[in-house]
């Protein structure tokens, strides 16, 4: 289900709150306002005051996700989330288009964290549990890819990261949505995404 996080003392880098805002464009002033109203900075002298450094509630920011939701649409969010991996932290070891996939995961983790503990540990490669995942699943003898996503965030938002990185390694690829598995739009759990180039 879209907006709600899967436990509580769940935290998201300001990093990443960032790249939301900025991946609104020319709605930049929008964002801003909806990030202070849930909490998140504050707005003063008509100027967005955050810590890019800081650590934020993620069920603020999944707040702040749903007003656009509501307010602007989805079109918005995509390009959110196409503006994630320009913004937030990635493995290094990112190289063709498999990686990409595979480390959203990873990047995932790493720009999330609960009771002050990063999500995931670079030193042992660890996940620590507790806000989902973003699947790969190569398709054999096809270039083709199976992301299923079980997280909070917008299931159009998650289309957007995973374009963004697909994008990077095959400029011709294409995500599309699996309409015929379950949706968080309306409810499920887990949404499924086909990666192509």
């Amino acid at each position: 289900m879209q907006f709600k996080a899967l436990e509580e003392g769940i935290e998201v880098n300001g990093q990443t709150v960032y790249a939301f805002v900025d991946g609104m464009g020319t709605f930049k002033s929008l964002g801003e306002k909806y990030m202070s109203e849930a909490g998140i900075g504050k707005i003063k002298n008509g100027r967005w005051i955050f810590d890019m450094n800081g650590w934020y509630p993620q069920q603020a920011w999944l707040d702040g996700f749903a007003a656009i939701a509501r307010e602007v649409g989805d079109g918005i969010l995509y390009r959110i989330g196409y503006a994630i991996p320009s913004n937030a932290e990635f493995p290094s070891w990112v190289a063709d288009m498999h990686s990409a996939i595979k480390a959203i995961d990873v990047a995932y983790h790493i720009n999330h964290r609960k009771n002050g503990i990063r999500l995931f540990d670079e030193t042992s490669g660890t996940i620590i549990e507790g806000i989902g995942h973003y699947g790969y699943e190569q398709i054999p003898g096809k270039n083709l890819i199976r992301s299923v996503s079980n997280n909070p965030y917008p299931c159009v938002f998650d289309r957007g990261i995973i374009s963004a990185m697909a994008q990077r390694y095959a400029a011709a690829a294409i995500v599309v949505h699996d309409d015929s598995k379950p949706c968080r739009k309306n409810g499920a759990e887990t949404c499924t995404f086909l990666v192509s180039w």
